[in-house]
C-alpha cells in the first residue's frame, strides 16, 4: 500500500474556513468526491456531516486528515492508478468553487497545486499520523514545533475535542466516521485505546526527529 502525504493552503496563507459551515462543506467534499464516477455540484445544502448514501467506486483511501484554518493535511493511499491526482483536483476545485461563490469571490482560492510526499520508510510512516493530528496544537501551543508542551494534559485534552480532525474517530469518538479508512492504521496500533495512548506519549516526548521531511508548511 502506497502512502501520500497531502497538503494545500490559502493563497497568501489567507483562511480558507471562515466558520464551521465551510468546515463541514469540506469534510462533506472529502466523502462526496471520493468516487470514480462523475458527481453533482451539491450546492449550499452540504452544511451537515457526510452520511452513506450510495455505493461509491473510491479514488483513494482517507485515513487521515486535519483542517486548519488556512490549510489542510490529508493521509492517502491510492486505490486506483493516478487515484490521488484525481481525488485532489475534484476535491479542491469543488471546494473553491463553493467557497468563491458563498463569499461573492473570485480568483484562486489556494496558493497552487497541492503538496505531496510520499512516505517511503517504515519510520515517516509511523510518526505521520501523530503530525497530521497534533497541527491543531498551533492554536494554543505553536512551541510543540519545536518540542515544547507546556501542559500535555491540556494539550491532548484540545485535540481531543478539536471537532475538524480524524482524530477523534481514531480514539473511539465518532465524528466522521464515514469520511477516513481506519482499519489498516488501527491494526497497526493495536486499536483505539491503543492509538490515544500513543498520542498521549507522543505530545509528552514530542520526538519530532523523523518528521524533518515531511514538515510541507
Amino acid at each position: 500500500m502506497e502512502f501520500f502525504h497531502t497538503l494545500n493552503r490559502g493563497v497568501d496563507k489567507r483562511n480558507i474556513f471562515l466558520g464551521d459551515k465551510d468546515y463541514l462543506r469540506f469534510v462533506h467534499d472529502l466523502y462526496e468526491f471520493n468516487d470514480q464516477d462523475w458527481v453533482l455540484d451539491v450546492g449550499y445544502r452540504s452544511d451537515k456531516p457526510p452520511t452513506p448514501a450510495r455505493r461509491r467506486k473510491l479514488l483513494v483511501d482517507i485515513h487521515c486528515f486535519c483542517l486548519m484554518k488556512n490549510h489542510y493535511h490529508l493521509l492517502l493511499s491510492p486505490r486506483i492508478e493516478n487515484g490521488v491526482s484525481r481525488f485532489m483536483k475534484k476535491l479542491n476545485m469543488g471546494y473553491a468553487k463553493y467557497f468563491n461563490n458563498k463569499y461573492k469571490r473570485t480568483g484562486a482560492l489556494f496558493e497552487g497545486r497541492y503538496k505531496s510526499v510520499p512516505i517511503t520508510s517504515q519510520s515517516h510512516f509511523i510518526h505521520i499520523p501523530y503530525y497530521i493530528h497534533l497541527n491543531p496544537l498551533d492554536y494554543i501551543n505553536p512551541e510543540w514545533r519545536n518540542r515544547i508542551v507546556k501542559n500535555p494534559k491540556t494539550a491532548v485534552e484540545f485535540l481531543e475535542n478539536y471537532r475538524w480532525s480524524s482524530l477523534l474517530d481514531y480514539i473511539g469518538k465518532n465524528n466522521f466516521p464515514s469520511v477516513t479508512s481506519r482499519d489498516f492504521l488501527l491494526k497497526f496500533w493495536g486499536g483505539t485505546k491503543n492509538y490515544k495512548t500513543e498520542i498521549i506519549n507522543w505530545v509528552r516526548d514530542m520526538n519530532l526527529d523523523n518528521m524533518k521531511n515531511l514538515m510541507l508548511e
